[in-house]
């Protein structure tokens, strides 16, 4: 070969090297642009914590209203600009100097909850008598410590079997084990807490509990007509915990009172909870969602005040929703208990609710099923019209720090002024048109555009590319929910999903729950209503571009690390203006941080907290 070039070029033949020269340099070009353009995508899935350089990306999702909130063109236009920022100019490794402090609040510290544990607000209370003191009083400004970890704590036993058992060592509160000895709530084995299915009304255990509604009422038909459930007063949810079993999402509430750290047992085991108390505001959900709301002995007086607990029961419960209560009132005939079934029987009627069944079980145990009307028809009928309707609203109002009210909420009407009718059943409620969708043109294909895209976006990214273990994660929230989107992307996977819609966003939390998910109002500002290390995965979808301008990105990354287990994940997609200013806060808290496709920031929580 050497000889011919020498022959070559002793001849003189130049135009023959000029064209060889050509060929060798569009070849090497073309040999580079297919190995760049055919790379595995595992080679450009996760780079290192100091620089990042792939370009690629699925697009924003589409926001529930183009003229709203969750991605608007706006977004897609700032995202498109930023992304071009993300080839090779993030150094993740960039920390704000911090000096970070636990909590200092003596052994309280490592359960602290700031809107529920502000003790100094609540000693200026002027009231107790309708609960006040349970309910949110935020300090201001936000606290800016860090919660420590309870002694011994450790990676939280995995789902199913942390239905049935937990770390001591995790939750270590034992009062309830004495507390409720003798109604089988929660034991103490060793080192965990075991749960064997009881509770004050389920003498039989809870499956026998939850067959014997069924066949007291076989309307009620579990995961069918019957996915969403309220559960007042939940105790450990047990209750919640195995309608799971039967395609049954639960909401279990209960306050943060004397029955220590009960829904921390709930979370802890895996068990959809919140803190919320019935006492002088709203629930933070929105009207005629849940299908059927429960309460077993949850201490709430529901003639009390006037009986707007029972009246705020019926804002939230459906039009043609059930109301099982089983409670002392309605098997015993003691005077007390007499006095207030008669009380209960006044205002049920004056609501309209009818009783559709009252049985005994074999263990002396009751119960009755109450149904709210689904028609104006026996309001209408009422001699006397109290409570009254509620006066039509002007302006929509979001259920956040609203005052209860004592009149009877509208049922609810389409877009030309019918009543809206429920009759899609589960699973089926969860792709198609929610009842309340906007009666604009395009909102059902905005829709189900958001739907699709959501699903992709799962499958492909999530599920497929970000390096997070689903086998380790149970717990998840979905901090900017829109039209619940992510979690009904996730509905096959053993996981469940609290759909967090913020107050300053547009209202789609009727429609989430429409779908057979469940959720509740927020305000990112604010500490949110659940113990710390409650859950396992935040996701955040374009959500801190809209609370820069109300409050400080560090405080609400305080929250999220107050809220996220060790070893959990917040995974954010956002642009990369925020990911810029939301990665040296979470580095100065000792999370691991990777980059995916210029716009997925995945964080993980360690164990660290700082040194007393």
């Amino acid at each position: 070969m050497a000889i011919s070039v020498q022959n070559i070029v002793k001849e003189r033949k130049f135009p023959f090297i000029f064209a060889f020269t050509f060929l060798l340099i569009s070849f090497a070009v073309l040999l580079l642009s297919n190995s760049s353009s055919f790379s595995s995508p595992l080679t450009s899935l996760l780079v290192s914590t100091d620089f990042h350089v792939t370009t690629s990306q699925p697009p924003p999702p589409r926001s529930p209203n183009v003229a709203a909130s969750v991605s608007s063109q706006t977004d897609d236009a700032a995202f498109s600009k930023t992304t071009a920022m993300a080839a090779g100019d993030v150094d993740l490794n960039v920390s704000l100097d911090i000096k970070w402090e636990n909590c200092k609040l003596g052994a309280l510290a490592v359960d602290y909850i700031p809107c529920l544990d502000n003790w100094q607000a609540i000693k200026e209370l002027r009231s107790r008598r309708r609960m006040e003191h349970r309910e949110r009083h935020c300090p201001d400004p936000s606290p800016r410590c860090l919660v420590p970890l309870p002694i011994g704590y450790k990676v939280p036993v995995h789902w199913p079997k942390s239905r049935e058992m937990i770390w001591y060592s995790n939750v270590p509160h034992p009062k309830l084990v004495e507390y409720k000895k003798e109604q089988n709530w929660v034991r103490k084995s060793g080192h965990y807490f075991v749960f064997p299915g009881g509770g004050t009304q389920f003498k039989n255990g809870v499956h026998s509990y939850i067959d014997f509604i069924h066949k007291t009422f076989p309307a009620i038909k579990w995961g069918k007509n019957i996915r969403v459930i309220l559960d007042v007063g939940c105790g450990v949810a047990s209750f919640g915990g195995y309608l799971l079993d039967k395609d049954v999402i639960t909401m279990s509430f209960a306050p943060k009172d004397e029955h220590e750290a009960q829904i921390q047992f709930a979370l802890e085991r895996g068990i959809p909870a919140i803190l919320s108390v019935i006492g002088t505001q709203k629930l933070t959900f929105p009207d005629n969602t849940y299908d059927l709301i429960h309460c077993a002995r949850c201490r709430v007086h529901w003639d009390g005040d006037g009986g707007k607990p029972l009246l705020e029961l019926n804002r939230i419960l459906k039009p043609g929703g059930y109301f099982i209560w089983s409670a002392t009132p309605v098997y015993r005939d003691d005077e007390r208990d007499r006095k207030v079934w008669n009380s209960m029987v006044a205002l049920t009627t004056a609501i309209c609710w009818k009783i559709v069944a009252k049985t005994v079980d074999s263990t002396g145990v009751g119960l009755v099923i109450y149904q709210k009307p689904s028609s104006y028809s026996c309001y209408k009928q009422r001699k006397e019209k109290l409570p009254t309707l509620c006066e039509q609203k002007t302006k929509h109002n979001v259920s956040w720090y609203e005052p209860l009210s004592h009149c009877i909420s509208h049922l609810p009407v389409n877009s030309v002024g019918n009543l809206l009718r429920w009759s899609t059943p589960w699973p089926q409620r969860l792709s198609s048109k929610p009842p309340s969708l906007p009666s604009e043109p395009d909102a059902e294909d905005i829709f189900n555009e958001d739907t699709k895209h959501w699903a992709a976006l799962v499958s492909d990214v999530y599920l497929d590319g970000l390096a997070i273990n689903l086998a380790r994660i149970r717990n998840v929230m979905d901090m900017n929910a829109g039209y619940g989107g992510f979690a009904a992307a996730l509905n096959e996977q053993p996981l469940w999903v609290m759909n967090v819609v913020p107050i300053h966003a547009q209202d789609t939390l009727s429609i989430i729950f429409e779908r057979g998910l469940i959720g509740v109002y927020h305000d990112w500002c604010e500490s949110f209503n659940t113990y710390p290390r409650t859950y396992d995965l935040l996701h955040s979808s374009f959500l801190f571009k809209n609370l820069k301008d109300r409050c400080d990105i560090i405080d609400v990354a305080v929250e999220i690390d107050r809220i996220v287990r060790p070893g959990g994940y917040l995974l954010v997609q956002d642009t990369m203006e925020t990911i810029k200013q939301l990665n040296p806060i979470l580095r100065s808290l000792h999370w691991s941080t990777t980059l995916y496709q210029g716009q997925f920031l995945v964080c993980k929580k360690g164990f660290w907290r700082p040194s007393e």
